[in-house]
């Protein structure tokens, strides 16, 4: 699913937010977005630039990264499954007399 808002206009608008001329909820009303949309990517964008991740929060690559690593997890224990009930299937099958 894309983003609603290309990256060049959350980097904007978090610069906008980070230059403080004006408050968070008339800049957001400004953009068109909604104050806690905002106030998320000004958030993430900290998180990103948090050099020694002090924040607690995830990088954006770091998200990224977690999200293929569940994606893999859940395909691997699929795969796992099935050569389970397929070796459960060829056990009873030699077990049996023919």
């Amino acid at each position: 699913m894309p983003s609603p808002h290309p990256p060049e206009f959350r980097r904007r608008a978090v610069e906008l937010a980070r230059q403080g001329d004006k408050s968070m909820v008339q800049l957001a009303k400004d953009l068109g977005i909604s104050r806690s949309c905002l106030q998320n990517w000004v958030n993430q964008a900290n998180a990103d630039d948090d050099k020694d991740g002090a924040s607690g929060r995830l990088t954006t690559a770091e998200k990224k990264e977690l999200a293929e690593l569940r994606r893999r997890n859940r395909q691997l224990e699929t795969e796992n499954e099935i050569l389970k009930r397929a070796a459960a299937y060829f056990a009873r099958e030699n077990v049996l007399p023919k």
